[in-house]
This record gives C-alpha cells, sequence and structure tokens, in this order.
C-alpha cells in the first residue's frame, strides 16, 4: 500500500487541507474509488475506509492481479468534515457541482481540478455517492448515459451484484458533477448509493465493500472469492415512482426500504402536528419495491418521503 497526498490546499487560519490517496498495486490506473465529497457524508468515508484495510490485506496476500493499480480516496473534504457542514465551510459550495474544476478559479475548484487531474486517467471510477433528500436508501449503482453508446458499461451494472442498477439521464444540474466528467474524460464511471449518509450502519457499510470488491473481480483486478451477490435488474431512473406529502405534519409510516407494496396499500399518514387528528393518507399506486424512505418525523408538504421501483415496466 503506498499513501500519499494527492493535492493539498493552504490555509491562513488552520493546518492544510489534504487529500489523500491510498494506492495498492502497481501498473495501469484501473480503478479509483472516491468517498466523501461533502462534510456529512460519514458513511461514504466508513465505506472507502474498509475498502482500504481490506485491499491492504488483499494485496499483502497477492490477490490483486499484476499490472492492475486500484486508488482509493476515502475524503476529499476533511475541512467540512470536522465541523459536520454538509458543503465548504466558507461559501456554502458543492464540490461535486465544480468538476471538472479550474485551476485559478475559487476554492472548490481548485479542490475539484487537483483531484480531477489525479484520477482521471482511471479505467473505472466509483463514487460512493449520497442523495439530497434526507432517508435511508436501498443500495443501489448508478451511472449517467452521456450519450456515448457503452451498452457494456450498463451491462457493467450487474457487476455489483446489487439489486437494482439505474440508469440516469443527465440534467444541466448533473453536468458539474464527477461521474458526468469522469465518463466524458473516456472513464466508465458509477455512483454507489449506500443506505445512509450521516449514519454509518454496519450491514450497508459492509453491503457497499462488497460490491466494490465485486466489480474488482468481475473485471479482472483483483483475484479473490467473493459471493455473486443479487442478480441486478437495471432500469431508467425516470421510471422510479415519487410520492410527495400534499400536507406538513407528523409523518407515521407503515412500510419500510425493501418492502414490496402492491397498489392502494397504505404507505403512511400525515397527524396534524397540533390537533393530533389524522389529515392524510398516502396510498401505493403502483406494485412495487419501497427503495427510499424519509426518515424525518416531522415533515413538510410537498416532501418526497418515498420511491418505487415498479414490478412491471
Amino acid at each position: 500500500m503506498l499513501k500519499e497526498k494527492i493535492y493539498s490546499i493552504k490555509s491562513p487560519y488552520r493546518q492544510s487541507m489534504d487529500i489523500l490517496g491510498y494506492t495498492f498495486g502497481e501498473g495501469e490506473p484501473s480503478c479509483c474509488i472516491v468517498g466523501a465529497l461533502r462534510g456529512n457524508e460519514i458513511q461514504q468515508m466508513a465505506i472507502c475506509a474498509q475498502l482500504v484495510n481490506t485491499l491492504k490485506r488483499l494485496e499483502e496476500n497477492e490477490c490483486i492481479v499484476s499490472g492492475k493499480r486500484i486508488m482509493v480516496i476515502p475524503c476529499a473534504n476533511s475541512y467540512s468534515m470536522n465541523i459536520g457542514k454538509r458543503f465548504w465551510t466558507m461559501d456554502n459550495t458543492d464540490i461535486n457541482r465544480m468538476f471538472p474544476g479550474y485551476e485559478q478559479g475559487e476554492t472548490t475548484q481548485r479542490i475539484a481540478n487537483g483531484l480531477f487531474k489525479a484520477i482521471c486517467d482511471y479505467k473505472y471510477g466509483i463514487q460512493m455517492a449520497s442523495f439530497y433528500l434526507e432517508g435511508e436508501f436501498l443500495p443501489h449503482i448508478k451511472m449517467m448515459d452521456t450519450g456515448s453508446g457503452k451498452q457494456e458499461t450498463f451491462e457493467s451494472l450487474s457487476d455489483f451484484g446489487l439489486p437494482y442498477g439505474l440508469i440516469r439521464t443527465p440534467t444541466p444540474y448533473d453536468t458539474a458533477t464527477l461521474n458526468y466528467n469522469w465518463q466524458l474524460w473516456g472513464c466508465d464511471a458509477f455512483s454507489l448509493f449506500s443506505a445512509y449518509t450521516d449514519h454509518i450502519g454496519r450491514q450497508s457499510t459492509q453491503t457497499a465493500v462488497n460490491a466494490v470488491l465485486r466489480f474488482l473481480v468481475a473485471k479482472g483486478i483483483i483475484n479473490w472469492a467473493l459471493h455473486p451477490g443479487s442478480h441486478t435488474r437495471i432500469i431508467k431512473e425516470e421510471l422510479i415512482c415519487s410520492m410527495q406529502t400534499t400536507y406538513a405534519g407528523i409523518l407515521k409510516k407503515y412500510v419500510a426500504v425493501g418492502e414490496d407494496v402492491n397498489e392502494g396499500d397504505l404507505l403512511c399518514e400525515i397527524i396534524h402536528p397540533l390537533e393530533g387528528n389524522t389529515i392524510d393518507h398516502i396510498v401505493s399506486p403502483i406494485n412495487g419495491t419501497i427503495c427510499f424512505a424519509h426518515n424525518k418525523q416531522l415533515v413538510m408538504d410537498y416532501t418526497d418521503i418515498f420511491k418505487i421501483v415498479p414490478s412491471v415496466i
């Protein structure tokens, strides 16, 4: 294992912020795994930390294929991580909306540029991503359809052994993300979503670690016997059904992530926060599987509270 500083930015008030990379094996840049780009991505950093620990042992046992190189970057935003702030501490900008970066630009543009220069040549890229919604996810893998026509890449979603692989049609909002720019530079890039963001789940951490290791085995980067995982259903992201509240109040859920539901099943009730009576019932409009559930008990109106993967498309 080689531990190296891949980018550093000085601060006038405290020590420099260093982005550390852990490299395993030697040879062609085969796969890069990036963890926390935001300060609340605790689960994403923890997944990468466990990958570093596991890959170190695999390298010692000569399980990394000769001529292959893997890099893991657990955290690229330790300043925000130290104070528990999701975005950059000074101006509230998002590093994952600054790629490929600009070395003469604002702070987050320079961080994105320095990081991207170090990782843009890898054949495969995996980002431990988080979502803007607060809640729990069914672990899944996602990639963007940038129009390159790489059908092999879509099929590679199955190599992670997760229940679902989503194909996202990019919007202008996506064009400055790491995943999108990785693909523009010729990398096959994937976003792996675990169950949580600011909470470390032991099982969900291991699920994500195993998914990455399965991918590395499937691509001939490591030699290791590992359970193949789940059959992966690959669908377009826009086919997922989103459920929203129509009233603000106390959320009382009757289903959880991973549960199968039928059309007409009661998903939740909204309770009046001052008077205690039920003011809304939300039922499933389709047959499918809950892949996201909101985790705050007090909700505002028009809040996304459930996402359902349809059973039949």
